[in-house]
């Protein structure tokens, strides 16, 4: 059964405009596994213009389902998780200068380096996931690197869903066929929402965790938090 986790960056992205701790991160993520997430996601980027450093630290021990970090495994990240020891880290190829994600690893390219970071998470007993295009290649040179996971980057599919969702979700049943195939795991994230999310969901039932912020952030300002964590719910758990 596919597991929800909350990304909360975008309530520190509020609190970060105006200084201050209002809204309070580690109370969201209290509340959010409080109203039935089952896992806190927070990015923490060099620039700390949403979540910063000192949020990874206090929010860790009061996540009692499962807290995922994810980030770009550059120095400063990889002593962060090693000290943190989340459930789970996802290893995403950000610039520095990136707005949001953009693009999965070339895991064949970057074989040597996802390996070496993936052997040093995986002896602090840290699950490693690898954030992935929808490609079968990835996912087969990412198990080769020796993580747990890949997380599949779903914006692609995201845009061309209203006009064309069979073809939207073939690539990603594909890439997503491949993983399970070489023994990971499969999560996925990325522009996932309300109205595409079920649809991914029944294609690919072996959907481990979706991580979701913007969208579920932002119908929540409508919707409220609670009832809008139990509108995703609605959308994961239909088997």
């Amino acid at each position: 059964m596919t597991r929800l986790s909350v990304n909360i960056n975008k309530i520190a992205t509020i609190r970060n405009a105006r200084g201050g701790r209002m809204p309070d991160v580690t109370a969201a993520a209290v509340n959010c596994e409080k109203f039935g997430a089952e896992g806190i996601t927070v990015h923490p980027r060099p620039d700390e213009r949403h979540i910063r450093y000192s949020d990874v630290r206090e929010i860790r021990p009061l996540i009692t389902t499962e807290f995922n970090i994810e980030g770009n495994p550059i120095g400063s990240f990889i002593d962060l998780v090693c000290e943190v020891c989340p459930h789970q880290v996802t290893l995403v190829p950000d610039a520095e200068d990136a707005i949001t994600s953009n693009a999965g690893w070339d895991t064949i390219r970057h074989k040597e380096f996802l390996t070496e970071v993936c052997k040093e998470f995986r002896s602090k007993g840290i699950r490693t996931s690898i954030f992935i295009d929808a490609d079968p290649r990835m996912a087969e040179a990412a198990a080769i690197c020796g993580c747990d996971r890949i997380e599949l980057y779903t914006e692609p599919y995201a845009e061309m869903f209203p006009k064309a969702p069979e073809a939207a979700v073939a690539p990603f049943i594909e890439a997503a066929r491949m993983a399970k195939e070489c023994g990971l795991e499969v999560n996925a994230g990325h522009d996932l929402n309300l109205d595409n999310l079920e649809f991914f969901i029944r294609n690919i039932p072996w959907t481990a965790e979706v991580s979701i912020g913007h969208a579920l952030i932002s119908d929540a300002l409508y919707m409220g938090l609670e009832q809008t964590i139990k509108a995703y719910l609605s959308k994961v758990k239909i088997f």
